[in-house]
Parts: C-alpha cells; structure tokens; sequence
C-alpha cells in the first residue's frame, strides 16, 4: 500500500527513476491527449478544476494512455487524504487497512478518502465485492484503473455504483509532444548534450502504438545507450532508433479485446472484399502470435456464410489450406493462410446461406408439418399405407427435373432461399426461375416441366 502523496515525490527525485516516471505530467496542462475526457467542458476537467468529489469512477484503457496519472491528478484535486493499492499485491486485508485509516482522517480532521487501485481487474468477486459497502457508505472514494473491458472484468455490483470512463491509444503526435518535452525538461535530458533526430523521434512514436510509457522507454534506451563523442554528446538517429528498438511492440493479447477486435477487422475485411485490409490484419495476428488454426477455422466460417454459393468453390479452398497447414505447419503455413484470405476476399460474396435460419424460426412457430406421401419411406409401408407412392424420380425425366410437391400442406407457401445474383449463384437463380417460376418469377417453366 502507498499514498499517493509519495507519487508527487517521486515526481522530484532525480535521475534514479525511469524516465517515463520522471515525466508523469503534474498538473492538466501538462497531460496529453484524452481530450474527449479533459478537453474545454469535458466532465473530468471539471471535476478536476472545480475540486469536485465523486463516489466511483473506473479509467479503462490500453497501457500507456494517463490512467495512473489521471487518477493522481484526480486525487489531488480536492482535500482527502489519498491511499493506492496494486490489485497485483494486495488484497482484502490490504482494503481493511485503508477502511481504518479512512475512518481516523474522517473522525480527527474531517477530511475524505480517496482510494486508487491500480489493475483493478485483478480482484476476484468477494475482493470487488468487498469495497461495495464502504462506497455505500461514503467511506471512500474509489477510482479504478483497469487495461481490461470492465463489463466483462469487473462484478455488476462494482460497475452499477461506477462511472466509467475510457481513455484512448494516444496520437502520434501526442507522443511526439511527449517524446520533445522529455528532451527539453530538466526531469528529462534538458540541458543535457543530447541530440535525437526528428526521424528518430517519429519512428519512436509510431513503433509506441499510442503508449507513452513505452514511447519513453524506448527514448531512454536509445539515448543512454548511445556511444557519447569527444564532446560527451550523445546523438540518436534514425538507424540507432531502429538498432535499438528492432521491431514495433504490437498490441495484441490472445484472449482479451486486441485479439477481438483484430479478428473482427480482419473478418470484415474479408467479408467486405478488401484484400490490403485483410492481409494487414492477417499479418498484425501473426506478428503477435496468433493461433493459425484459429484464424483457419474462421475463415471455413466465412467461407459458407459470406462466400456461399456466389463462389461454391471457397469452402473447397480454404479447407485444403487448414489441411495443408496441418501437413507443414509454420513458417511455410504462411502461404496457405494467404492464398485462403485472398481467395475469399477476392470472391464474389452470398450470404444466402442464412436461409436456413430462416427456416429454423418457421419451423419453431409452425412446427414441424406432415410429410407427403410420394416423400415418405417406400421400403417400410408402401403396401400398407401407400407411403412413396406417386413419387416421380427426377433423373427419369427430361432435364433430370420435375417440378412435383415436396412440402407439406401446411407449409406449402413458405419461402427461405433467396439466391444471389453474384458469381455461381447467378446461375442457381435462372435454374430456379425455370424450375420454380411460381417461388422465383420471372421466366416461364419449359414444356417438358410438369406438376405432379
């Protein structure tokens, strides 16, 4: 357990901390980016230029994004006494503690409590549980910061008594403006001989992926790694950006939003014919460590419910290609899941095959009709009962079709399959206006097509 008022220390300690904890912005004309949240008018910039208390609040966002130094601004920005808690380390004895202290300031000097748990997400069910009755209470105030979706991490009870709020990946340009202040700040390089090219700072800010923590990192990395000349000058450019950094960090995780809203973006950009688009998302799942398998099974979906019968041979495809990965695994893997992704986002699209859905519902509210005689089993009571009888095979007929009744009575005019007019499909479409011209209109049945 810490208070908050030793994070404002910290703040003036010197070039023992990391850089990114040296320049955590001390007031809101200092923070960066979130405008939605502490822009001109915005709910908590007036909370925090009017002092004003609050029961709840829950910061969501992705690391790196303010949610530690919002809260601390937060805080501050009214007389409580402040306490912070790490939801990795501590726990309900932990709160206990806090509830002790909470109730001394209110008994001795009147003043309220405001209590920061950081990673917040981590508490199990009885530890969230455990804060309800003292935010009942008044007893604290609480503002959670949490990297994860709290309508799925955190307990209903918690979130009923919460305003959430969620911060965004910062702007290339708003870690641009961190990354300048860092090299000009005395808590920074400022003063200091340093030199880091523009181009250095732009690629340090794109390979951030809108986290500041990590844009300063990699800033420190790159500058006290850097060899100092006859002059003790330290230069960064953009080959030793590059040399020290090496690749981009990806925000990704495997079971959490990123992974969602990944495959999401891909598929519909499969789905919307959009190869770049899908190839790009395709390659962000794979840098990060993406199953193949599970990118596969989802293009088999794809396949049938988006492709369908516009391009009946997708399914085809991309089975083989989730058979040949099987066979080759990665690396070589790579091939089939793009020549899978490709072919589907340069398919022609359907998705006819939802009339089965369709039918489901039709068939949940009508139940289930009886089924013709012709359509019945034959080998059991055709003597009997006359099941199959007046049953015409179609492959004895001219065309191998004959138009003759296959639903029951009851359902005789319902309608599922509307066919497509893209790809293969097109051509399902005009056999059924032959076949069917009743259903599908708009050609007359040929002369040889006779009703039983």
């Amino acid at each position: 357990m810490a208070d908050l008022f030793q994070y404002a220390a910290e703040q003036e300690q010197p070039h023992t901390q990391p850089l990114a904890t040296r320049m955590r912005p001390r007031s809101l004309d200092e923070f960066v980016g979130q405008t939605d949240l502490v822009g001109p008018g915005r709910p908590l910039r007036r909370a925090l230029e009017q002092g004003r208390g609050f029961p709840a609040l829950i910061l969501w966002g992705p690391p790196g994004t303010g949610k530690t130094t919002l809260a601390y601004l937060l805080a501050q920005s009214f007389d409580a006494h402040v306490a912070r808690l790490s939801a990795v380390l501590a726990g309900k004895a932990d709160l206990l503690k806090v509830i002790d202290q909470a109730r001394e300031q209110r008994r001795l000097y009147g003043r309220p409590t405001v209590l920061f748990i950081d990673e917040v997400h981590r508490w199990n069910r009885a530890q969230q549980d455990a804060l309800l009755p003292y935010l009942e209470d008044g007893t604290l105030h609480f503002i959670g910061a949490t990297t994860e979706n709290p309508y799925f991490a955190l307990v209903p009870a918690l979130l009923s008594r919460a305003q959430v709020f969620q911060l965004e990946p910062l702007s290339e340009e708003a870690i641009l403006t961190l990354l300048r202040r860092a090299l000009t700040d005395p808590r920074g390089y400022g003063g200091q001989p340093v030199q880091v090219d523009e181009d250095a700072l732009r690629y340090l800010a794109a390979a951030a992926q809108g986290d500041a923590r990590r844009a300063l990192n990699a800033l420190e990395l790159a500058v006290e790694s850097a060899a100092p000349d006859a002059q003790g000058r330290r230069h960064v450019d953009l080959a030793w950006a590059r040399a020290v950094l090496q690749r981009p960090a990806l925000r990704y995780d495997r079971d959490r939003d990123a992974h969602y809203d990944t495959i999401s973006a891909f598929i519909k950009s499969v789905r919307g014919s959009d190869p770049d688009a899908a190839l790009y998302y395709l390659a962000v799942m794979i840098e990060a460590g993406e199953d193949p398998r599970f990118i596969l099974r989802r293009l088999l979906i794809l396949a049938a419910e988006d492709v369908g019968l516009a391009d009946p041979n997708a399914l085809v495809v991309v089975q083989a290609a989730a058979q040949a990965f099987e066979r080759t695994g990665m690396p070589e893997g790579i091939y089939f899941l793009s020549q899978a992704t490709l072919y589907l986002a340069t398919a022609p699209k359907s998705n006819s095959t939802k009339a089965v859905f369709q039918a489901q519902a039709y068939v949940r509210e009508h139940g289930a009709g009886e089924v013709p005689l012709p359509l019945r089993d034959a080998s059991r009571d055709r003597e009997a009962l006359g099941h199959g009888q007046g049953y015409r095979y179609p492959h004895d007929e001219p065309g191998h079709f004959v138009r003759q009744v296959y639903l029951p009575a009851e359902a005789r005019d319902a309608h599922f399959y509307e066919p497509s007019d893209q790809g293969y499909e097109a051509q399902v479409w005009e056999r059924l206006r032959r076949w069917w011209p009743d259903r599908w209109p708009g050609a007359e049945a040929s002369t040889d097509e006779v009703e039983s």
